[in-house]
């Protein structure tokens, strides 16, 4: 009865005008913010959250151009709103440079396999301050493809305008003894910008030295050390850079462009007694490795750094749709592939290299046999973790993904450095193996339920992609395709079990779809063979009892609760209902049962007769 009394209440609250409006600025609102999506909703709603003040707002600006890659997987970043505990660092292999905390960290072996592991005492970044205590606001973004931490810093130089400090540092990836930090400061404000240039001086008792010498014409700054290792023996490092005066002067409306080439050197480890003879030797190549690069065109230099980068990347994994909780975000899996690949050599891009082992290592990238053995690693946690705080744990992950690769027969791939780290890590996430005659990928059926594309995978002369892929309905199946080469592909797939005709597969945009099906006892998902006839022999050894789509495995696998189960659920709600069916059938319609409505008239009559006003 109460509800019915509101309800008859509710046009007579709609007449009143402030009501309307209200109730339509509200559902205007409800509208408005279902449409932003959650993304947008935070951004739209932080854009005055930004702390800095003046400063902070200048930063949102500069952040926004960072948006786009970072929504695409090429990037991660870390703002004064969105604060990320990841480590940002830039490295090659033979150096990492782990920007946050100013430390270099230097390899002691020139192997591939070998990880940077020795922390070093020298701080690698120039600071570059705006002269005076003024607000300042700060965002990091790491760039996966192209191997580099960007940095933009924007300081108040007046009420209304801000000096933009934006950096770029970058560890050489066909370079292994080079890093470059460079420098772009902007001045949009009507006077002249003063900024402070600071190298780090080792501190009282540190294994580190460091000089100002001259270079041909120019000056340098030449820094000298040691890593203590086992043994009682020593990595000695040399750091040689270019000098930078002490004060910039940006005019007003001008901007200010610098690049700060340095070369590390470092030793194998040595007795104390060849100390002397090692420094000399690292410094003099170190100084002439440093005088051809300031006589280089430095944009040269990046963009060789660049592509190299990007070819690395043509490899790799992409998340499209993920159902579970335990498996890696797209943003995992691109944070772990850059730092295995920062921290791993690249021999194939060392110009040194002589034509034999050229040809060795590259015809190992084509066919690693029986790489990767064992499941597929897409849930291992250890090795996609989620959370990397550290440089020590990016080492630490990367000796585990060594030993890891070691052990299931990718040997191969380890020796051939960055690139094969990549190609072993995208065969492990799926499951793929390579055999004697073809690559199999099989992967677990009961996990087909997310979607993810495994890209670059080297097969002889060819690329392969290879994507799990969901319809319309939920159902899993596999598609194919080739990149596009000068020479005719060559390359055959059938399904698990191969009971149909292998499909020749082609460099077609489209590429080709295969059904998943599940055999009994378990097999690969899928053949893929240069050798045709060896396909169309598979079938006959593979010796299965059923083979059922997946859908029909599912079902059998996990049928669901038994019938009995739902039998008593079905009768429990039956029995409530006519239980309360019985309820209202006496209340309104069984003996003594009350009348649904009353007249007003008697209803009235009865009121008159209780006013004490009528009573004699």
């Amino acid at each position: 009865m109460w509800l019915q009394q509101r309800l008859k209440g509710l046009p007579g609250l709609l007449s009143s005008s402030w009501a309307r409006r209200l109730l339509i600025g509200l559902l205007l609102f409800l509208i408005f913010y279902w449409y932003l999506g959650a993304e947008r909703r935070w951004s739209f709603f932080s854009v005055s959250a930004m702390p800095g003040g003046a400063a902070g707002q200048c930063l949102l600006a500069e952040v926004h151009r960072w948006k786009s890659l970072v929504e695409r997987g090429e990037g991660i970043y870390s703002t004064p709103l969105e604060q990320l505990d990841t480590p940002f660092v830039s490295g090659n292999g033979h150096i990492l440079i782990d920007i946050d905390s100013n430390k270099l960290w230097v390899a002691s072996s020139s192997q591939p396999g070998s990880a940077p592991v020795h922390q070093t005492e020298y701080s690698p970044r120039v600071g570059v301050h705006l002269e005076g205590k003024r607000a300042e606001a700060q965002a990091t973004m790491l760039w996966f493809r192209k191997g580099a931490v960007l940095s933009v810093r924007c300081a108040l130089q007046s009420a209304r305008d801000c000096v933009t400090i934006r950096e770029e540092f970058i560890a050489h990836r066909s370079r292994p003894n080079v890093y470059l930090q460079r420098i772009h400061i902007s001045n949009p404000s009507d006077k002249a910008a003063s900024l402070d240039v600071s190298y780090d001086n080792p501190s009282f008792g540190s294994k580190f030295s460091t000089s100002v010498e001259k270079l041909e014409d120019r000056e340098i700054v030449l820094s000298s050390g040691r890593v203590l290792v086992e043994s009682n023996r020593m990595v000695l490092v040399v750091v040689v850079s270019k000098k930078v005066n002490s004060r910039i002067q940006v005019p007003a409306k001008l901007e200010h462009k610098d690049n700060i080439l340095s070369v590390v050197w470092t030793s194998e480890p040595i007795e104390p007694s060849k100390l002397e003879e090692t420094f000399s030797t690292l410094r003099e190549g170190a100084k002439k490795e440093l005088g051809e690069l300031l006589r280089a065109n430095v944009d040269e230099l990046v963009g060789d750094h660049q592509q190299a980068w990007m070819d690395l990347f043509t490899s790799g994994v992409e998340m499209r749709k993920i159902t579970d909780s335990h498996t890696p975000s797209s943003r995992t899996v691109n944070t772990t592939l850059y730092y295995i690949l920062s921290s791993s050599m690249a021999p194939l891009l060392d110009r040194r290299l002589s034509a034999e082992d050229r040809v060795r290592l590259e015809s190992s990238l084509k066919y690693a046999d029986h790489c990767f053995s064992g499941h597929a690693t897409m849930h291992a946690e250890n090795l996609w973790p989620e959370r990397v705080s550290s440089a020590a744990q990016i080492l630490q992950l990367v000796t585990l993904w060594t030993l890891t690769l070691q052990k299931r027969g990718c040997k191969v791939l380890v020796a051939a450095g960055a690139h094969g780290a990549m190609q072993g890590m995208v065969l492990s996430f799926g499951g793929l193996q390579f055999t004697e005659n073809h690559l199999q990928f099989q992967a677990d059926p009961d996990v087909l339920h997310n979607s993810y594309a495994l890209r670059g995978i080297h097969y002889n002369q060819d690329l392969i992609n290879l994507a799990v892929l969901l319809d319309g309905e939920g159902k899993p199946f596999l598609h194919v395709s080739v990149k596009p080469q000068e020479k005719p592909v060559k390359l055959y797939a059938c399904e698990a079990g191969c009971l149909n005709e292998p499909v020749e597969l082609t460099s077609e945009i489209k590429g080709h779809t295969f059904p998943v099906m599940v055999t009994q006892p378990i097999t690969p998902l899928l053949y893929i063979s240069t050798d045709l006839r060896h396909l169309q022999d598979l079938r006959h050894t593979l010796h299965l009892k059923s083979i059922l789509a997946h859908e029909e495995h599912m079902a059998n696998r996990y049928p669901g609760l038994p019938f009995l189960f739902w039998f008593s659920v079905a009768s429990l709600i039956t029995l409530f209902h006519l239980f309360l069916f019985k309820l209202i059938y006496n209340e309104y319609c069984g003996p003594g049962a009350k009348p649904l409505f009353r007249s007003k008239v008697s209803h009235k009559s009865e009121d008159d007769c209780c006013d004490p006003r009528n009573a004699v």
